[in-house]
């Protein structure tokens, strides 16, 4: 049987990661890869592109994590499929990886379409983390 949090325990760990992606004196950054999602927090491969969230990078309520605008990337850096992602910190500090996969398709981002071209603009519209129970 998988474990069950109270409320008040799965805010504070969407909290902790909200804390994680503010540190530094910037904005953190969602970023985007292609190829095999490496060992977590390992070597990454091609950059895609680089987004940049608001600071703070947004609020929680009730252990769910909803970001704030996110800006563009107004050229991303290379053309390829989006597969993995990093969010870092101001200071490029690892915070965690996860998966992209197209609309429906159970990725921890979902994307229209993962196809990113080099000089075309990426854009967020929204992110949302739930600290869920199992």
């Amino acid at each position: 049987m998988a474990l069950g949090f109270a409320t008040t325990l799965r805010t504070a760990r969407a909290s902790q990661i909200v804390a994680a992606i503010d540190a530094g004196a910037g904005a953190g950054k969602l970023r985007l890869y292609n190829g095999t999602r490496p060992a977590t927090g390992g070597a990454v491969t091609t950059l895609l592109a680089e987004l940049t969230f608001s600071d703070p990078c947004g609020t929680v309520t009730s252990g769910v994590l909803t970001f704030s605008a996110i800006a563009s990337d107004a050229s991303a850096d290379n053309t390829g499929t989006a597969t993995w992602f990093r969010i870092v910190d101001s200071t490029g500090a690892f915070v965690l990886d996860g998966t992209i996969t197209v609309t429906g398709g159970g990725g921890d981002i979902t994307m229209t379409s993962t196809s990113i071209q080099a000089g075309v603009t990426v854009d967020a519209t929204s992110l949302v983390f739930t600290e869920d129970n199992v």
